[in-house]
């Protein structure tokens, strides 16, 4: 069953005057109309209220001495009835008409008030209409902009204030927040470096003993799972943010570059790309990064001689990439949980020294603030196929043919 469109404030305090007005003019109506009755049947029950053609009967009867005979009084009982039925034919002719012309105006004025209703109550709703414009083009490069909204301290100021105040919460908040990524950038980053030159030097070194130089190479391995570990961190932390930068973006452009990066890493597996012309608006790195992240996942967990499918195009109006890899099989409800940060497969994936389970986490955090969707669903025969939902460019830049 379809649900019923939902009005706007605007519509349902139209609603409301109008129908406030119709009630009480109906029962306005009621009441005159009643009073009217009641004033006619006090008025109309007198001798000197019948018609001057009746008066005149009455009189040729008194002149003629017949009001006295049986005659004249089957005659004036006659003219009695006439004048009732009279005195109700007129009475019914004044309401009819009263009420004709009472329903009239009050449809006429009902409709001038429904117009005006709905004038005033545009007025009165604009400035939440200000309110809601500013929400909507809010983000975290503008966070500066208030609603300054002028005007009598009535609730609609006080919410607009209150919105401002929030606003202001919003931006030492986020201000704090770029302040710490980037001090914990260069904090953890600096003694990272410096472990890795370190243990470098301890390899290079042939004084050191056999030992030594096992020891410095695990502990570079760990040093560089320890680096991806924190770039990983602080890609999600940035890709979780709204976007800076809003370009327009052909996906298979960024499959390409991804495929780049790749390098040596599918060198076991072959690789089917078929990339059809499709445009985004978003961030060119963050989206680079998500596709080189799902390209690694389905190189990394895949098996010996394997094969991974990537696809991008148009479906239903909106941009799509999907990544396809063989692998061992997927239990269908592991993968719900496949885009938590630090999550992986109990099968073959807890403890990996190749990744720090935030991969498909940056994935998912980069879609999200793209405006998009992201489903991961196992491959029959063993596998995963991730599909990555965009929404289409405005303005779809040119493309080169797909390769």
């Amino acid at each position: 069953m379809r649900a019923m469109p939902r009005l706007s404030v605007r519509a349902r305090l139209t609603l409301v005057y109008g129908s406030l007005y119709l009630v009480t003019s109906a029962v306005l109506v009621a009441v005159t109309y009643a009073l009217t009755v009641r004033t006619m049947d006090n008025r109309f029950t007198r001798a000197d209220d019948l018609s001057p053609e009746m008066m005149t009967r009455l009189r040729d009867l008194a002149l003629r001495g017949n009001l006295s005979s049986e005659d004249g009084f089957a005659q004036l009982m006659a003219l009695r009835e006439e004048a009732d039925r009279q005195l109700v034919r007129q009475k019914h002719d004044v309401l009819e008409q009263l009420l004709q012309s009472s329903l009239l105006l009050m449809l006429v004025v009902g409709a001038l008030a429904v117009v005006i209703g709905y004038v005033v109550a545009g007025r009165m709703l604009r400035p939440l209409h200000r309110v809601t414009a500013t929400a909507r083009r809010l983000s975290e490069s503008n966070l500066h902009e208030r609603i300054a909204l002028e005007g009598p301290q009535d609730e609609i100021k006080d919410l607009a204030d209150t919105f401002d105040r929030m606003l202001d919460r919003l931006n030492r908040a986020f201000d704090t927040q770029r302040r710490f990524v980037a001090n914990a950038s260069h904090e953890l980053r600096t003694p990272l470096t410096i472990n890795r030159t370190v243990l470098e030097v301890a390899l290079a070194s042939r004084k050191n003993p056999p030992e030594t130089k096992a020891l410095a190479d695990v502990l570079l391995g760990n040093t560089a799972r320890h680096e991806r570990l924190i770039d990983g961190l602080l890609t999600l932390a940035r890709s979780e943010r709204d976007l800076g930068t809003r370009v327009e973006t052909p996906l298979p452009d960024v499959i390409r570059s991804a495929l780049d990066q790749l390098g040596d890493q599918a060198a076991d597996v072959d690789v089917e790309a078929r990339l059809a012309p499709a445009v985004v608006t978003g961030d060119p790195v963050l989206l680079e990064r998500c596709a080189v992240n799902l390209l690694e996942n389905a190189v990394k967990y895949n098996v010996r001689e394997g094969r991974v499918w990537v696809r991008t195009g148009v479906r239903g109006g909106e941009a799509f990439l999907r990544v396809v890899n063989t692998g061992r099989p997927v239990p269908s409800y592991e993968t719900g949980t496949l885009f938590e940060p630090f999550r992986r497969l109990r099968a073959d994936r807890t403890g990996s020294k190749d990744g720090a389970g935030l991969g498909l986490s940056i994935v998912r955090a980069v879609v999200c603030a793209h405006g998009g969707t992201v489903e991961a669903v196992p491959r029959p025969g063993g596998g995963l196929s991730v599909t990555v939902v965009l929404p289409l460019s405005a303005e779809p830049a040119l493309e080169a043919a797909a390769t």
